[in-house]
């Protein structure tokens, strides 16, 4: 059992003021760069000032989730790097304190943030993102009539769209379990399409395993196609409003979508990256805590709190950018996910070890 020390309680009540401040900094300063582009928005439909700021604030905790890497990144160099002026780093070290037992305590209080993150990022956050989706949908248009548990509601003058979940792929949207409702000029049911999914392409939308069944005097007569040109002018853009992308949602709503993926025979490789992203969240991100940590560790002559700052920064957006970009690629090459994940994290892993067995 580890005893916490004097020392350790020093260092991470510095690191856990850093970091809290750096955290609020990024997710007001990444809240305000997504203000500009509501305000783009005021004016069309019914979206007005107050519209944009409710957006916004459901929004928060994913933005939340998201620059915490690079928040927890700074944070504990700027922690760290406090301490030197008043020279209470040189007194632990020359204490005998070593400079792995400094870092383990920056990263346990980096650590005890995280797991709340981590937790927000699977329930709060994506529970959140669907409310923020809602607000910005039913304000920008006035075809789309509801988003909820039921999915997304449509109309197309007489016709009703129901539609239990989309994704966006490039800058289309595609619809799963589809229902379309067609009424008569007298509001009466006329006839119900069920439709596997549903894409829209040059030629309009395009329905895949449809079964339309038409309401008679007497009978319904019903009629299957593998492929059906669906005559809506339904704006694409309009149902990719209610499309929460892969990586805004949590495990669980992840692996339900690759199962129903999976059981369909569609692709799942966006959603199986986003899923092992997730998975291997908080691992990435101690790793990234405890490899920019040596860089808290040099003089103040070296190049001062500044220098360090900066290398952390660019440690910390630089990895982020690389497992995005190698997220695409194997998104579009076929890679395993999971060993796109494992592989960086083991570099990572194995550096930190080699730095701290050399130094420590």
């Amino acid at each position: 059992m580890i005893t916490l020390r004097r020392s350790d309680r020093i260092v991470a009540a510095s690191v856990l003021r850093a970091l809290l401040a750096t955290w609020l900094l990024l997710v007001a300063l990444d809240a305000f760069t997504a203000l500009a582009d509501e305000l783009a928005a005021i004016g069309k439909g019914s979206y007005t000032v107050g519209t944009a700021f409710a957006h916004l604030a459901w929004t928060l905790p994913r933005r939340a989730y998201e620059v915490f890497p690079t928040a927890a990144v700074i944070g504990a160099l700027a922690g760290l790097g406090a301490l030197a002026p008043t020279a209470e780093l040189t007194a632990m070290r020359a204490g005998g304190l070593s400079k792995a037992r400094i870092a383990a305590a920056a990263a346990g209080a980096a650590g005890a943030v995280l797991a709340v993150v981590a937790a927000s990022g699977e329930t709060l956050a994506p529970w959140a993102e669907h409310h923020a989706q809602q607000v910005q949908a039913s304000a920008l248009s006035e075809d789309l009539i509801a988003l909820g548990r039921s999915g997304v509601w449509a109309r197309d003058g007489g016709t009703l769209l129901n539609a239990a979940r989309g994704e966006m792929r490039g800058d289309g949207v595609v619809l799963f379990d589809i229902r379309v409702y067609e009424f008569d000029a007298e509001g009466r049911l006329q006839r119900i399409s069920t439709a596997a999914r549903g894409e829209h392409g040059a030629g309009g939308w395009v329905l895949h395993d449809v079964v339309r069944q038409t309401l008679g005097e007497d009978a319904v007569a019903s009629e299957r196609f593998v492929d059906y040109a669906w005559p809506s002018v339904i704006d694409p853009r309009v149902l990719s409003l209610s499309a929460v992308k892969p990586r805004h949602l949590g495990l669980a709503d992840l692996a339900a979508g690759i199962k129903h993926l999976d059981r369909n025979g569609l692709d799942a490789s966006e959603w199986r990256t986003a899923y092992w992203r997730r998975v291997f969240y908080p691992l990435n991100v101690l790793l990234l805590v405890l490899i920019a940590l040596p860089f808290a560790f040099g003089t103040l002559r070296s190049g001062g709190l500044g220098k360090r700052l900066f290398i952390g920064i660019l440690l910390a957006v630089g990895w982020n950018l690389a497992q995005r970009a190698l997220g695409n690629v194997g998104t579009v090459y076929g890679v395993d996910p999971r060993l796109l994940q494992v592989v960086p994290a083991t570099v990572l892993a194995l550096a930190v070890a080699w730095y701290f067995r050399r130094h420590a």
